[in-house]
């Protein structure tokens, strides 16, 4: 573990001033570096928290926007947004090209070597974000087997790690099905991890709002999936003894 500083970085995308967190690992060499995808209900103290983990075992890491600065606690509210955007992967693209732009302007950032995280809409995002050809070393997402335009995945160039609650009503099994056999035929490096007994969004902590059926907190599964992105960024981004 390492010393970390953290910001907060403005920039635009969908039309709104989004407002990420990014987290550096002390020192002032260049580092490997994670995009760090929320829920759809937008970036909390959560993704905050998982930037700086990252940040203390050495990288880069940005947690990015998705409503300008807005967290929506309201299901409805947050629906009403996510589900055009999900529908619309260049509008995905476009949110995730513009945080990959800040990371990348960060002088501690190695530019060829960067993985994305996400969870949800953060992590179809990602997802996203390979299909256009990104030249990613790692994609890994929670809660987002999302699918693609016909033959898009084909364009993925890293790794691909997913994984979701076997009780997930949103993630159904024939979602599954579907997005493991896009990735299959794409040649894509897959893997898929079903958690037994979760639901949807199982990895996010409980808050104080009211939340849709089928989703919830399973603190077990939770750390399991975080050391198997942690375990995934080992594999495919590794990160040097030196910090310097």
């Amino acid at each position: 573990m390492t010393t970390i500083t953290t910001r907060t970085v403005t920039y635009r995308a969908d039309n709104l001033t989004m407002i990420g967190h990014l987290a550096l690992p002390t020192g002032a060499g260049r580092r490997p570096a994670v995009l760090v995808g929320p829920e759809g209900t937008g970036l909390s103290d959560v993704e905050r928290r998982r930037a700086d983990a990252l940040a203390e075992l050495g990288y880069v890491a940005l947690a990015f926007d998705l409503h300008g600065g807005r967290y929506l606690g309201d299901p409805e509210e947050m629906l009403a947004r996510c589900m055009p955007l999900l529908a619309d992967p260049d509008r995905m693209r476009d949110i995730g090209h513009a945080a990959l732009d800040v990371l990348r302007a960060e002088p501690r950032t190695d530019p060829d070597r960067i993985a994305a995280i996400g969870y949800g809409t953060g992590g179809a995002i990602g997802l996203e974000l390979g299909r256009d050809g990104v030249g990613l070393r790692a994609i890994g997402t929670v809660n987002a087997l999302t699918t693609g335009r016909p033959g898009e995945a084909a364009r993925i160039r890293c790794p691909v790690w997913a994984g979701v609650g076997s009780e997930d009503p949103i993630m159904s099994p024939a979602q599954r099905e579907a997005f493991t056999a896009e990735m299959q035929a794409a040649g894509v490096d897959w893997r898929l991890a079903v958690y037994g007994g979760a639901l949807h969004a199982f990895h996010h902590p409980s808050v104080d709002h009211t939340v849709r059926p089928g989703v919830g907190y399973h603190p077990l599964h939770a750390q399991r999936a975080w050391r198997d992105i942690v375990g995934l960024l080992a594999e495919c981004l590794p990160l040097t003894c030196s910090l310097a």
